[in-house]
């Protein structure tokens, strides 16, 4: 009854935050202080993780390959394959739970408790729209670029740990890359990425903006708001990847 309960708290938000915005140039440029915050942010930490993940993709393949029957460009060929389909938009986005998802409930939680949601409500302004639709919006639209910089640095780490290690050459790794390249692969991903977005900011605004309490309920929100929204991310990833590829 409980996950009932927020369950239906939670689509109340959505619709209040999805109403339409009283001064929509005010939100345009929110949108993009929000991309700044959520998404520019992050490009260190998805570039480092990225680049050794293809890195260590790489090494443990050449490994794996204990048969001359197997070319190896089949390297290339599965570190593409399992960056693009799993790995960046999988794996990037749980990471995104913890950096983006902390944030953004700790925020909307210190504002709760702080009484500035409050206050915005006073002064007749939905804090729901000015609060949680800039994020919603702003993620979905530069994740999607986040993942394809992973995609790029991780198969770029998987071809530079090959080199530099000696198991498989560069033309070997790139041959592979090439090879059987179908477009969809990289439109799939995009999809999940875009459903992952709205799930981390919204179970995140979610837990932070009905924070009731002190520093401790603020705290507790930011965790919850992690968890949460890791779980709708691993259990969607497994809808979509039997709608999608099946």
């Amino acid at each position: 009854m409980k996950f009932l309960y927020h369950l239906g708290r939670y689509f109340q938000l959505l619709q209040q935050a999805f109403k339409r915005p009283e001064k929509q140039s005010i939100y345009y440029r929110q949108v993009f202080i929000e991309m700044e915050h959520l998404g520019l942010a992050s490009v260190g930490i998805v570039a480092i993780i990225s680049v050794f993940m293809g890195a260590v993709l790489t090494i443990q393949l050449a490994f794996n390959i204990d048969t001359p029957f197997v070319p190896l460009y089949t390297i290339g060929f599965s570190v593409r394959q399992s960056v693009v389909l799993e790995f960046s938009p999988t794996i990037i986005s749980l990471i995104l739970c913890g950096k983006v998802g902390s944030r953004i409930a700790s925020e909307l939680g210190t504002m709760r408790v702080t009484e500035q949601i409050d206050a915005l409500e006073i002064m007749g302004i939905n804090p729901a729209t000015y609060l949680v639709l800039p994020k919603i919006i702003a993620s979905m639209i530069i994740n999607p670029i986040l993942i394809l910089l992973s995609m790029i640095v991780a198969v770029f780490g998987g071809w530079l740990s090959g080199v530099l290690t000696g198991l498989v050459s560069s033309y070997q790794y790139i041959y592979g890359i090439q090879s059987f390249f179908h477009m969809y692969d990289i439109w799939y991903a995009i999809i999940k990425t875009i459903v992952f977005a709205f799930l981390i900011t919204s179970i995140s605004a979610y837990h932070g903006y009905n924070t009731r309490g002190g520093a401790l309920e603020v705290g507790e929100a930011s965790t919850n708001g992690v968890v949460h929204s890791s779980i709708a991310v691993i259990f969607m990833n497994l809808i979509l990847t039997q709608l999608l590829l099946s």
